[in-house]
C-alpha cells in the first residue's frame, strides 16, 4: 500500500500542539504524469551503471511501500518534531 498522509507535529514550549496533515495524494498526481519520462531516466541510469532496470524499479516501489507506518520523532533543545506516515 502506497502512503496516503503525512502527520507532522511540532512542539515547543511557546507553541500550541497542533498537527499537520499533508495529504500524499497532491504528491502522487505529479508523479504519475511524469512517470514515463521518470521511467526513462530511471532506465538509462540503470543502463549506464551497469544495473538491472527491473530490480531497481523492484527495490524503488518496495520502499514506497514500505513508507506507511513510517515514525521520524527529532528532539532538540526542548522542541520535538514528529512525522509520521500512514
Amino acid at each position: 500500500m502506497i502512503p496516503n498522509v503525512a502527520v507532522i507535529r511540532i512542539e515547543t514550549p511557546h507553541w500550541p500542539r497542533i498537527p499537520l496533515w499533508i495529504p500524499l495524494i497532491l504528491l502522487w498526481i505529479p508523479l504519475l504524469l511524469l512517470s514515463p519520462l521518470i521511467l526513462l531516466v530511471i532506465v538509462v541510469a540503470c543502463l549506464a551503471g551497469g544495473v538491472n532496470p527491473w530490480r531497481a524499479i523492484t527495490a524503488f516501489w518496495a520502499i514506497l511501500c514500505s513508507l506507511p507506518g513510517t515514525l521520524v520523532h527529532v528532539s532538540a533543545n526542548g522542541a520535538n518534531v514528529l512525522v509520521r506516515i500512514r
